[in-house]
């Protein structure tokens, strides 16, 4: 242990110490699970960093530190269930915080530059670390959950009001649901097609189609359990914004992009069509005099 480092430095230096032997012990165990040669070789050499930090840390702190095995174990089945990219870029968002903190030390401790400057270095390299299918068709799982949570919302609140009856709306929102998922899968399909992008238009298709039934088959869920049709409306509007929520944060984390303004411009449109449809649905049930 080091005489010119306060104990308060050294408390800190230990966080630091467990930080790098727990993320290295992360990208050990999914660097042995990869099949891609290439991205397990990544995974490798950044555990190998972390390992090089926590030797680096070790010899002012003079101790040996365990890593956190419950932040191993959530991450690693963060990663292995919702995709490495997500599962490590979510972990390596944490890492901004200790980066800051390495700066205090930069005067006393003359690695501390080199370690900030490969861990900022991480997150380069994770962008283009893994080429996974499910980021690959990000694009036609949005047009999927989007498509239905704006059509399928709004048709919900229409046939809420126009039918009032739990059991029909639910009849009417999942023959429209299903007929609407083939509809746009085929869409995607042929869209696909004719843009020749080389991306596999069956498999696009099939997320999208997949996508939005998952949607209709959440939205739709309400009208089985309760019998009160706005309270069923008002839990449908309640799982569309928990599946923006989600979806966003998801995207947000794998692919770098704005979280909010994204999931404040999905939440708005699909609660702006429910609200239109819905204020449609009065207007032309009174037009036609119609009272179920």
């Amino acid at each position: 242990m080091n005489s010119f480092l306060s104990p308060a430095q050294i408390k800190a230096l230990k966080v630091f110490q467990r930080n790098e032997i727990t993320e290295y012990h992360i990208y050990s165990r999914l660097a042995g699970k990869i099949k891609d040669k290439n991205n397990a070789a990544i995974l490798e050499r950044i555990a190998k960093e972390e390992k090089d930090h926590y030797e680096t840390w070790k010899k002012y702190t003079g101790v040996e530190v365990s890593p956190d095995f419950i932040k191993v174990k959530r991450y690693y089945l963060i990663s292995r269930i919702l995709g490495i990219t997500f599962g490590v870029k979510l972990m390596e968002s944490g890492e901004e915080q200790a980066q800051k903190s390495y700066a205090r030390y930069l005067a006393a401790i003359p690695e501390a530059r080199h370690i900030m400057e490969e861990e900022d270095a991480h997150e380069k390299q994770l962008i283009a670390l893994i080429d996974e299918e499910r980021l690959q068709y990000a694009g036609s799982i949005v047009l999927g959950l989007n498509d239905a949570l704006v059509e399928l919302t709004g048709a919900l609140a229409g046939f809420s009001l126009a039918l009032q009856n739990t059991k029909l709306i639910a009849m009417a929102g999942l023959i429209t649901g299903i007929a609407a998922s083939f509809s746009m899968a085929a869409s995607d399909y042929l869209s696909k097609k004719a843009d020749d992008t080389g991306k596999n238009a069956g498999k696009s298709a099939t997320y999208t189609g997949l996508a939005y039934l998952f949607t209709v088959a959440l939205l739709i869920l309400p009208y089985l359990i309760f019998t009160n049709y706005l309270v069923c409306l008002g839990f449908t509007l309640a799982i569309a914004i928990l599946i923006i929520y989600i979806f966003n944060f998801y995207i947000s984390v794998a692919k770098d992009l704005n979280f909010r303004r994204r999931f404040a411009e999905m939440a708005i449109i699909s609660l702006g069509v429910s609200t239109l449809t819905f204020g449609i649905s009065f207007v032309i049930k009174k037009a036609l005099g119609i009272d179920l």
